[in-house]
């Protein structure tokens, strides 16, 4: 069985679109593209050995593969080795759509139960990058191994989440961190099953005649 592990950039909102390119992805009249590299931190940076080396293969949702597919295969320049394992690596896209996938080794996934036979069955380890519209569904599977969340100090407003519509609950274990001298919080998690249906110390309701009132008015919708 193979291990699913997701990587991503977002701001402390929660925001992680286009954070490598103005032009990137401004769909939703986004324009903070870019906005990752306007805070360079090195610290942070080194994180990425781990992610962008070994053996792996790639998760993308569509938009993320079309964005990848534009870029990885031209770049030149100190990035050239990562264009160069991204375009050898099978890239697995996770669409509903049937445009041509034309990255060479790309193949397509028409669902979470796609996913789920992909990853039950032999190769290396499935790494994702980017592609928002993904985390939920593989969260409501149980699918997702591990997340490697880079969280930026800077706020962007509006913009892509990576827990947006359709994410289930549950807990998250914190597994390791670290934190840059430039305020970077690198945080990996695994799930961590289903959040407790009760809290152990939770206090005891206080029935007061505005609590009273207060829930006639939520109850009523005029809170």
């Amino acid at each position: 069985m193979r291990r699913i592990v997701g990587a991503v950039f977002q701001s402390l909102d929660g925001v992680m679109q286009a954070p490598g390119g103005e032009s990137e992805d401004p769909t939703g009249g986004f324009d903070q593209g870019g906005w990752q590299f306007k805070f360079p931190d090195p610290e942070a940076d080194e994180t990425l050995g781990p992610l962008l080396g070994g053996e792996y293969d790639l998760l993308l949702g569509r938009r993320t593969y079309d964005i990848f597919a534009a870029y990885w295969p031209y770049v030149e320049g100190e990035m050239t080795g990562i264009g160069e394992a991204f375009t050898r690596a099978a890239k697995y896209v996770l669409t509903h759509g049937d445009q041509p996938l034309q990255w060479e080794n790309s193949h397509r996934l028409k669902s979470i139960d796609d996913v789920a036979a992909l990853k039950a069955g032999d190769g290396p380890e499935l790494r994702i990058w980017g592609s928002s519209t993904i985390y939920p569904g593989l969260l409501a599977a149980g699918l997702l191994d591990r997340l490697v969340l880079m969280t930026y100090p800077l706020t962007l407003g509006k913009g892509k989440r990576l827990f947006g519509e359709g994410t289930p609950p549950g807990a998250l274990r914190m597994v390791d961190h670290m934190v840059s001298s430039a305020g970077t919080v690198v945080a990996t998690y695994e799930p961590a099953g289903p959040i407790p249906a009760e809290a152990p110390h939770q206090p005891p309701p206080v029935a007061s005649t505005r609590e009273t009132e207060r829930q006639r008015r939520m109850a009523e919708g005029t809170w």
